[in-house]
């Protein structure tokens, strides 16, 4: 049986190099001979389920020790559906929009204009825009167009 990991380990950082912690969960990951995708949110490991298994308290002990504050896991058991996408892409973006709405107290979509502002500028620090149709997703949970949120983006830049 072949098993699929998807990791994340925090904090995120939104530019420049990849968190050490997350570097030394990969290569953890690798040198147990797992073949791993490193993304900027999570890495996606694949491998034997035995082999998979007992590498993961490694994984997350390397995570740990190079500096995580918190590390999430996912396990999937990869069948016959190849057409089917290996993991949810979206299950750390979610989490970061999750943690973005408790932390100015509502549903993104009812909050006002600055605090909408002040959400993609949160979500921006926490690297939420280094995935793929990112921003069409926190568009729909801010209830606005792609455009705006490119707008806030942009914004935040000057």
């Amino acid at each position: 049986m072949q098993l699929e990991a998807e990791f994340t380990s925090e904090p995120f950082h939104g530019e420049g190099p990849p968190p050490e912690h997350a570097v030394k969960a990969r290569d953890t990951a690798e040198g147990a001979g797992l073949s791993a995708d490193f993304g900027p949110l999570g890495t996606l490991v694949r491998g034997d389920a035995d082999t998979l298994l007992d590498a993961l308290p490694a994984i997350a002990r390397a995570a740990l020790h190079g500096g995580a504050t918190r590390v999430t896991l996912q396990l999937r058991q990869v069948g016959d559906d190849a057409g089917e996408p290996a993991v949810e892409l979206h299950s750390a973006l979610a989490r970061l929009i999750g943690d973005v709405e408790r932390e100015l107290g509502g549903k993104l979509d009812t909050l006002d204009r600055a605090a909408k502002q002040r959400a993609v500028r949160l979500l921006k620090e926490r690297g939420a825009f280094g995935l793929r149709k990112s921003v069409s997703t926190v568009a729909e949970a801010l209830g606005v167009t792609r455009f705006t949120v490119y707008n806030y983006l942009n914004r935040d830049q000057d």
